[in-house]
């Protein structure tokens, strides 16, 4: 159930691969936007005040980078389009105002070769991969078959609401 209350995004966007700014023009806008639309549809996050702040980070990567991370935390030895890395929770009674969601990574390659394999442009395939990351951030997953429908029918909400056409026609 989407929230009530909006809620505020601090999005924080690291471009350690100047190719992103080739690929795509204001990258950093298209992130801060498509985050906000994910959190747009999804629930609040627990812990957060209604009102409050959702914060995350997102870092534009080579491929390297991003098999790098891959390797190291999921044990994959291959880049990927996008990683997220959700922050710990603390346990705590009360609500607060301000709630840090993690990190995001994405790969320029990966990115760019899926994009056009899938007949898209660059930038509506970045939105959609930080909406789909920003989902895992706040805790959604696609594990088994329901879990991915009920994350798939906010990517679409989320995207349609940034005027971008459903990804999963194209597949």
């Amino acid at each position: 159930m989407p929230p009530a209350v909006p809620i505020r995004a601090v999005v924080t966007v690291l471009v350690d691969d100047e190719g992103w700014r080739k690929l795509v023009a204001d990258p950093e806008r298209r992130l801060r936007r498509a985050a906000r639309a994910a959190l747009k549809v999804a629930r609040r996050p627990r812990g957060l005040k209604p009102g409050g702040t959702a914060a995350l980070s997102v870092a534009l990567m080579s491929d390297r980078g991003v098999r790098r991370l891959n390797r190291d935390f999921r044990g994959k030895d291959q880049p990927t389009n996008v990683l997220s890395f959700p922050a710990e929770r603390i346990a705590d009674r009360q609500a607060v105002r301000r709630v840090e969601l993690g990190d995001v990574a994405l790969a320029l390659g990966v990115v760019r070769r899926e994009a056009k394999a899938q007949g898209k442009t660059a930038a509506d395939h970045l939105a959609h991969l930080m909406v789909h990351g920003g989902l895992h951030l706040l805790g959604y997953d696609h594990e088994n078959h329901r879990d991915a429908e009920r994350m798939e029918r906010l990517e679409r909400k989320a995207l349609a609401a940034l005027g971008i056409a459903d990804p999963y026609l194209l597949d």
